[in-house]
């Protein structure tokens, strides 16, 4: 992610946490407003033309930014594995769309496969940045092994291994490669951040919180077998009551699974308990449904979670009289920041009046309705450019980030292609037994939010 973002999210707590059937297509159509799935392929389109024009044709790696300036496209030619993973499942989801053919998708993929297999690694897991023209390490970003980002790739490299057998051999074999166990603190039964290969270290701080995008690469690492079952129950679904450094003290019982104690506790807004993120942010909650069934398998636990926290945000937007909704980390004018919901967060990040198009589209599957209006409302906000949707605007001052981000523009186009083909994103994940495995672990849990 972000170099200074998408793990600061949660290093505060884990500082203190080291003391710590595929959807039925009927039942999807009919929620779906009439129109709306043409609107979005529309949109799809402007999207996908950001891979397509800073994508290194020799590589297969696209540029992690791009910002529009009155002298052209400002192009950060740097990845990462969450980008590289972002392209990958995008290549996928514009083939199903019929916006690129069969031959372009595959083409495409096998280029950065190849890039894949050559670039430099650690157990098997890719460094946090890499320069797009030659796929070396950034260097002088650091040397950084990243779990949340790795997970991405993995999950990128198994969609793209379903979608196109021919290329599951080399999809599979980088999979295989990946050594999530180097992350693992078996004695916390939480992972690490990340390794320093430079420092030689890994970070002092773990991934505690379960409601955070972290979880698909702890759903990975058990479906290959790296991590034991119980690493799924030793995450926070709340911090423990006693903590009350936290923004609200949860209510809820212990319950056991799997022979371990898990405290399903519950945070409360407008009178609706939710399990919450660390920062509130649509991010953490709904990008891991991406790829994990967790709206179909996951329907007393993370799924209805899903849901509340899209109503949620919606619900907080109305009672701060803004015109739009959707709050994660995004571009700013001048950077990146982490924006939310900031209630729904265990240490909420602050709003900022900012929202961000990607959290809309994450959204989609909860609430379709909510989510046509909204993306009118940004476009009248002059939110629309030439790669599709800028990454944010400020509802207060009405400054747009003119700016794309291959991670949201690649969130737009996964939860575009799993709204109008029914999941099929998700499908070719679960169709990998990685996916497969852990499945037994999203039905049996109850969060206490009934």
């Amino acid at each position: 992610m972000k170099k200074s973002s998408m793990f600061s999210f949660v290093l505060a707590f884990c500082l203190l946490a080291h003391l710590a059937l595929p959807p039925a297509a009927s039942a999807q159509s009919s929620n779906k407003p009439a129109g709306f799935s043409s609107e979005l392929k529309a949109l799809s389109k402007k999207t996908y033309k950001y891979f397509k024009d800073f994508t290194d044709a020799e590589t297969g790696l696209t540029s992690d930014e791009v910002r529009m300036t009155d002298k052209g496209a400002e192009e950060a030619k740097r990845t990462s594995p969450t980008n590289i993973a972002m392209y990958m499942m995008s290549t996928v989801s514009a083939e199903q769309m019929r916006l690129i053919p069969k031959k372009e998708a595959v083409s495409r993929l096998k280029t950065t496969l190849n890039s894949l297999e050559k670039m430099d690694k650690w157990n098997g897991l890719f460094y946090n940045w890499y320069n797009t023209e030659d796929a070396s390490v950034k260097k002088d970003w650091g040397q950084f092994i990243s779990q949340v980002d790795n997970g991405w790739l993995s999950a990128g490299l198994i969609v793209v291994g379903q979608a196109y057998p021919e290329l599951n051999g080399q999809t599979g074999k980088l999979v295989e490669e990946m050594d999530y166990a180097k992350l693992y603190d078996s004695e916390v039964g939480q992972f690490r951040g990340g390794y320093d290969v430079a420092k030689g270290a890994l970070t002092d701080h773990h991934y505690g919180t379960f409601y955070t995008e972290p979880r698909v690469a702890s759903y990975i690492a058990i479906g290959k077998g790296d991590v034991p079952r119980e690493h799924w129950w030793k995450m926070y679904r709340t911090m423990p009551r006693e903590w009350d450094w936290q923004s609200q003290i949860p209510e809820g019982q212990t319950v056991n699974y799997d022979g371990v104690d898990v405290f399903e506790g519950s945070y409360a807004y407008k009178g609706r308990k939710f399990v919450p993120s660390w920062g509130g942010s649509m991010l953490e909650a709904l990008m891991p449904g991406m790829v994990i069934k967790e709206k179909d398998l996951g329907t007393r636990a993370l799924g209805l979670n899903n849901q509340r926290h899209a109503e949620l945000q919606i619900a907080y937007a109305k009672e701060k009289g803004y015109p739009a909704w959707g709050f994660s980390p995004s571009a700013t004018p001048t950077g990146y920041s982490e924006f939310a919901a900031t209630p729904l967060g265990i240490s909420g990040y602050k709003d900022s009046s900012t929202v961000t198009a990607h959290a809309t589209f994450l959204a989609l599957d909860y609430v379709p309705k909510e989510a046509r209006e909204n993306i009118k409302a940004l476009k009248k906000l002059k939110m629309m450019g030439k790669y599709g949707l800028y990454d944010s605007v400020n509802l207060e001052t009405k400054e747009v980030a003119k700016a794309y981000l291959a991670l949201d523009q690649g969130m737009i186009m996964v939860s575009v292609a799993n709204y109008v083909k029914d999941g099929v994103i998700r499908d070719y994940f679960h169709n990998d037994p990685i996916g497969q495995k852990p499945e037994e672990l999203l039905k049996k849990e109850v969060f206490s939010i009934q």
